[in-house]
């Protein structure tokens, strides 16, 4: 799964990164985050069909964890954070996102946990490019409500973990490589091959470091959850 996870570049970086432009109210609710947490708001790239006759990119942002719109109240999106590639056709809350709402979810990398060998508690990673390049994963949007208590929020996909990052958890995000950017947002008919995982080579690319057990607490969000550290042998509380 991907619960955590880093997004630093600023909205103009990120716009011209993935040649979108900024939505509507979107810089007054953009913001860096070192440790985003489920609710979160956070950018994603869609796009809009305002102007039907000239669809275009947007980068917007959303809450994290997908709100059905037949869902009674915003809660319901905490347990929809993710969203298994393997059910996006078959789970209610997602297959009309599936459908017609795709995103692209910028990001610097994701945490994840493993428990310990031989000790209690769990090990802190950080999952990110070695070249320091930006991620995509692959993403759903959905609109809840209207009128002034409309929300759009986000999920993240997520497949089977490959490579040296399936010993780290067995989940990773969904990461779409550039060529498959205007494919996945395309939301054309369910194509099989949108759902497979970038080549082992990209993979490879991505350095797992170990971190401080400091992210596991929502109200820590600065720069250096980032850095590596030393396998810390106490127990990690997760702070939700």
């Amino acid at each position: 799964m991907c619960g955590r996870y880093a997004t630093t570049r600023s909205a103009d970086e990120l716009s011209t990164l993935f040649d979108a432009a900024l939505a509507e109210m979107a810089r007054e609710r953009f913001g860096v985050s070192y440790n985003v947490a489920p609710t979160d708001g956070v950018p994603i790239v869609r796009v809009s069909h305002r102007d039907k006759e000239n669809p275009r990119r947007v980068l917007d942002v959303v809450r994290w964890g997908l709100v059905p719109g037949w869902a009674k109240d915003l809660k319901t999106g905490a347990k929809f954070i993710n969203a298994r590639a393997d059910s996006l056709t078959s789970k209610p809350a997602f297959r009309t996102a599936y459908a017609r709402r795709r995103a692209l979810v910028p990001a610097d990398g994701w945490y994840e946990w493993k428990p310990r060998d031989h000790q209690t508690g769990k090990q802190a990673y950080y999952m990110t490019p070695a070249d320091g390049s930006v991620l995509a994963f692959a993403g759903l949007w959905e609109v809840w409500g209207s009128g002034d208590d409309r929300v759009l929020s986000c999920s993240v996909v997520t497949t089977d973990a490959l490579g040296e990052l399936a010993g780290v958890h067995d989940r990773m995000p969904l990461i779409l490589t550039p060529d498959r950017w205007s494919d996945w947002l395309a939301s054309a008919a369910a194509d099989p091959e949108l759902l497979t995982p970038p080549p082992a080579k990209f993979l490879e690319a991505i350095e797992i470091r170990p971190v401080s057990a400091a992210v596991g607490n929502v109200r820590n969000n600065f720069p250096e959850l980032r850095d590596e550290t030393p396998e810390e042998p106490e127990q990690l509380t997760l702070g939700m």
